[in-house]
């Protein structure tokens, strides 16, 4: 999986995780979305780029993140807690996000704070999170817990519960490729 350019590699989509799959069908598109970009929607999307590479479905996953009026930078106070559990998100950017691109996905979960028009093809989550912005480490690192479980949660719902082995789910026979359904 690819970065979105603001720490990594480029994609086409700047603020996706553009990987197309060859394993059957599109990948499912996934996007956080805030208003500032600052501090929940980063946590979220870096959770669910660690889930997608943990359940081994890189090339299932699309991910975007972005906000509808982006700050200028990611709160330290997330890329403190973010750190505390060895995930990086020093180097990404707040970025701008168009109800355009999420009607592109199948599922946006908003921290409680956008005011987005989605068409009727995509699954709407309103996580309604508390903002970390401002807030004292133990608050941020309760609110950074609540967004794992959540992504975890996501994750299971679209593809499956997991087993600990990627590319299989709970319950299955075999080791199959989880279905997209």
């Amino acid at each position: 999986m690819s970065d979105d350019g603001r720490g990594g590699e480029a994609t086409p989509n700047a603020n996706a995780d553009a990987n197309a799959s060859d394993a059957g069908g599109d990948p499912v598109r996934i996007a956080f979305v805030c208003v500032r970009n600052a501090g929940r929607s980063q946590m979220s999307y870096a959770f669910a780029r660690r889930e997608a590479q943990r359940r081994g479905l890189d090339d299932r996953v699309e991910l975007l993140t972005g906000g509808t009026r982006p700050a200028e930078r990611v709160h330290e106070a997330v890329v403190e807690a973010m750190a505390e559990l060895d995930i990086d998100v020093s180097g990404r950017t707040p970025q701008e996000v168009t109800d355009a691109e999420l009607n592109g996905c199948d599922y946006v979960a908003t921290m409680g704070c956008s005011t987005l028009s989605l068409g009727e093809g995509v699954e709407a989550r309103d996580w309604a999170l508390a903002d970390p912005g401002g807030k004292s480490p133990e608050a941020v690192a309760a609110i950074r817990d609540e967004i794992e479980s959540r992504v975890v949660a996501l994750f299971d719902e679209v593809f499956g519960e997991f087993d600990g082995k990627a590319g299989t789910r709970v319950g299955s026979d075999t080791e199959a490729v989880i279905d997209r359904e």
